[in-house]
Parts: structure tokens; C-alpha cells; sequence
């Protein structure tokens, strides 16, 4: 069923968005993949999804003017989303292929899985469990994992968050001996390592959840 509820998933050239639109447009939102600034500005909810590489990410986002867009919508308050390469963007820096300054939206840092351990494949790929922080799920009505369990949600990648603040960690999921953050949940963002849209029914109804 359609609905008046509007979605920006924001374009910088480096990611799969079309599968992002059709989990939304399932769920009768409004869904416009842009890159244009006002478009972005007056939809009511944002997602900022990636694959691909953090500094490659950050140049075509500062190239395209994309960053004062995305600083300027989250400071409405309205829902924002970052899914995987995105999630890591809103950081401080990363330390993949070279050393680059993020978004600095959240405080925190994105490191890599070390591929000489053994006993780690990188990157990731695959399901893995998803750990709720259940003293957030008691403080906030808006939870993107309501009414779901601990689960499995799937995940592609080769690096992790590092949120400086325990307080803004939403889930951990355990890769190795590593317990990282695979979510946050700040403010009016919300932002995962794991692919939603990749996640069957599940992902879905944390679009819905987040977005309703």
C-alpha cells in the first residue's frame, strides 16, 4: 500500500541502491534514489547505504557536495539511515587502504579485520548474530529491532566501527575472538554493519520499524 512517507537513498556512485528501493517500496514508501541536494532536503526519512572502499567513498561524496547534505538532513531530526560502507562513513576516520577523515557524525573510529589471523576469512561474508544492547531497547520507543530477537542478519565486509561512547552501540555481533559494534543507534540515527535489505523479512521489518 502506498503511502505520503518519502525516502532518500543517497547516490555517491558506490553501492547496489536499487535492492535498498525495492525492500522500501515493498513496505509502500515513497523512494527516490538522488544525489540532489533540496530532494534530499525535504524527504521526510535518509539512507545512506556503500559498498566499496571508505576513501574512495569520501572523495565521491565531498566531490558531489554530498557531505553538507547529509550534515544538514540529520540535523533536522528526522530518520537517517547508514547501511554497511555508510555506516562506517558517519565516523571519524578509517584506517582502510590509508588513513581517511570520515563524516565525524558519530566519535569513533573504523578499523580492519587483520588478514594475517588465520583464524579469520576476510572479508566477512555470510550471517552472523546480531547482540541487542536491551538497556537502549529500554530507554527508546523507536527501536529498529523491535520485536525481533537476537538474529542473524546478513553481513559483507572487511572492516568495523569502533564508537568511542558504549552508550551509542545498538548490537555486537562476534566475528573470531572480535565482539565489534554492528549498530548504532544515536540520536535520530540509526546505522548497521549487516544488510537489511539482504536479511529476508527480517531486514524488512527493521525499515519499518525505523521508518514508522
Amino acid at each position: 500500500m502506498k503511502n505520503n512517507y518519502s525516502i532518500a537513498i543517497i547516490d555517491y556512485g558506490m553501492s547496489n541502491m536499487f535492492s535498498i528501493k525495492n525492500a522500501l517500496v515493498t513496505l509502500g514508501f515513497d523512494v527516490k534514489i538522488t544525489s540532489n541536494y533540496s530532494t534530499i532536503l525535504s524527504s521526510d526519512g535518509a539512507i545512506l547505504p556503500g559498498v566499496g572502499s571508505f576513501p574512495e567513498a569520501m572523495k565521491n561524496i565531498h566531490n558531489l557536495g554530498l557531505d553538507r547534505a547529509i550534515y544538514d538532513f540529520i540535523a533536522t531530526k528526522k530518520k537517517f539511515m547508514g547501511i554497511c560502507l555508510g555506516f562506517h562513513l558517519l565516523f571519524d576516520e578509517s584506517n582502510e587502504i590509508v588513513n581517511t577523515q570520515g563524516l565525524g557524525v558519530v566519535a569513533g573510529k573504523v578499523e580492519c579485520f587483520l588478514e594475517g589471523d588465520r583464524s579469520l576469512r576476510v572479508p566477512h561474508v555470510g550471517w552472523s548474530v546480531v547482540k541487542k544492547n536491551e538497556s537502549i531497547c529500554n530507554k527508546r520507543a523507536d527501536v529498529p529491532l523491535k520485536n525481533l530477537d537476537s538474529d542473524f542478519f546478513y553481513f559483507v565486509h572487511s572492516c568495523y566501527a569502533s564508537p568511542e561512547k558504549n552508550d551509542d552501540i545498538y548490537t555486537t555481533t562476534k566475528y573470531g575472538d572480535i565482539n565489534y559494534c554492528s549498530s548504532i543507534l544515536y540520536e535520530n540515527i540509526f546505522a548497521c554493519q549487516f544488510h537489511p535489505e539482504k536479511s529476508g523479512n527480517k531486514g524488512v521489518l527493521i525499515f519499518k520499524n525505523f521508518f514508522n
